[in-house]
This record gives C-alpha cells, structure tokens and sequence, in this order.
C-alpha cells in the first residue's frame, strides 16, 4: 500500500543513518583501521541486525534462492566496491568524498545504455554530461589538493556501484531485496575473514565503537531504504538521498575540522541536479530498481 509520508521518512532516516554510518568509518579509518578491517566489521556488526530483520520478514523461505550464481557475482562486485570506497574514504575528506560517490547514477545510465541496451535519449545524455562536470568542479583537477589516487579510487568505487545498479536490476526479476542483502553480508563477512589474521591490528576502544557503529548502522540503513520503496515511488525518494551530501559536510566539520570548498558545494549541486532529472526520467519509464549507497 502507498503511503508517501512513512516512504519519505524511512529514506530520510535510511540517508541520515547512512550518513552517521560513514562518518564513523572514517574516523576508524583516520585513526588506523585498514580497508580490509572496516570491510570486515561493518558486515560483521551489521549482519544480527539483518538477520533479525529475516527473521520478522518470513525466516528462511525469504531468502531462498534460484540462483546462488547471480548472488555470488553481485557479491563478489559489491565486496570490490566497498573496497575501493572505504579505501577512498581513508584518502579524502568525507564532503568530497561523498559527493564523488553520487556519480554513480550518472554512470548507471551510461551503462544501461551500453549493456541493457536501454534507450537512453539526448535529454538524459545532456543531464549526464552536466552531473560529470560537476564532478570536475568538486575534485578541481587543475588546483586541487585532493590527492589524485583517491580521486581516483573514488570514481572507480562509483562505477562499481553503477555496475551493482545493473547487476540488481537483473537478480531482482526473480529474486527478493531480502536475499540480495542477506546473502551478500553472509558472503562478505565470510571472504573478508580470510585475510583479517594477516591485517588486524589492536585498536583502541573509540575506534572499536566508531567500527561497531558503523557496522550497525549500516544494516539498519539498508533495511529503511528497502523498506522506503515499498511505500513509495523512487522518483519520490530519490531526492532525498542527496541529504546526505549536507549531513557529510556537518559530520566532517565536527569530526574532522574540514570545512566544505566552494568548488565541493558547487559540484555537489550540479550532481545532485543531474541524478534527480536522470532518476526522473528513468522512473517515467519504469525502469529504475534502486539508486546509489544501497549495496554500502
């Protein structure tokens, strides 16, 4: 049944709560979690909150699967791209970050169009081309500070999840939004355990929670935005993702001391303008299943 006011609620709360998420990781990040171990733990200390919400949500019968090979392949991709995004995170600041990351619907399109074989009309090329000029502004390639490799790493990290994008649009013809999420914390709490007796170091008890945290809230944030579009349409949600840009530059001013840059406001304003027009057309075909951050 659709009831736009609760839809609206559980995005904002899943984009505030995704937000908080992030923030945390990059302080255990900053205060010296590897990659490898923010991997680790914000699966590990999501996974009982997912498992809880099965549980509510029919038990093993949701999530039961035909193909364990297309859940292995979306898991495998989404393992790499969490990879490369808290790699990022650990190499720029959490504003800038952030807004590289909502390139990902932008690239989506273009890979709908190149792999799916969508119709992808000049409108939305236009609208495209402009959210990768904001990209341009946000990282100001010509006198950036940013460092170039985690600029980079960022936009792989957001093709990654373009390429999630796809692969979701085609599991979720047969498959539940229950079991793609399980299976894929299942599977990455299992891989990233093998090499956390080769990266694991001692941390100390502000990085543990800042870990915890995210872990947590991170299960919780994938379970209200599931939740989100089963209330409402995506083209009414999707706006609101772009909340999390703001709660990203708060969170890194009273975390971080880092104050936002002209050229991150600007850039950020430009993306989040092209998604919303990308996602709005996408949805006046029907065709759009699910929108950046979702897989984190």
């Amino acid at each position: 049944m659709e009831n736009r006011a609760r839809g609206i609620g559980l995005r904002v709360g899943a984009v505030s709560t995704f937000a908080a998420m992030m923030a945390a990781l990059k302080y255990a990040t900053v205060h010296g979690a590897g990659p490898v171990e923010v991997l680790f733990f914000r699966n590990l200390f999501a996974l009982p909150t997912i498992i809880a919400w099965v549980a509510v949500s029919g038990g093993l019968a949701a999530v039961r699967t035909r193909r364990p090979s297309a859940h292995l392949t979306r898991s495998a991709l989404g393992l790499c791209v969490m990879f490369c995004t808290f790699l990022a995170l650990s190499k720029l600041p959490l504003a800038e970050a952030t807004v590289i990351s909502f390139s990902a619907p932008l690239f989506a399109t273009m890979l709908s169009a190149l792999i799916l074989r969508e119709k992808v009309f000049w409108h939305r090329w236009t609208a495209i081309v402009l959210g990768f000029v904001g990209v341009l502004v946000a990282v100001n390639p010509v006198g950036s500070t940013l460092p170039l490799m985690g600029v980079i790493i960022a936009l792989i990290a957001a093709l990654g999840t373009a390429l999630v994008v796809i692969t979701l649009r085609q599991i979720g013809e047969t498959e539940s939004a229950t079991a793609t999420v399980f299976w894929f914390n299942v599977a990455s709490v299992v891989v990233t355990l093998i090499p956390m007796p080769f990266v694991y170091n001692s941390h100390s008890g502000d990085v543990w929670l800042a870990l915890m945290i995210g872990g947590i809230f991170g299960g919780v944030a994938q379970i209200m935005m599931t939740a989100a579009v089963r209330f409402a349409p995506v083209s009414v949600l999707a706006p609101f993702d772009y909340l999390q840009l703001v709660w990203a530059t708060l969170w890194g001013v009273v975390l971080f001391e880092v104050a936002p840059t002209i050229n991150g406001a600007v850039g950020g304003v430009l993306i989040a303008g092209a998604g919303c027009y990308v996602v709005w057309r996408e949805r006046r075909q029907r065709k759009i299943t699910v929108t950046a951050g979702n897989e984190l």
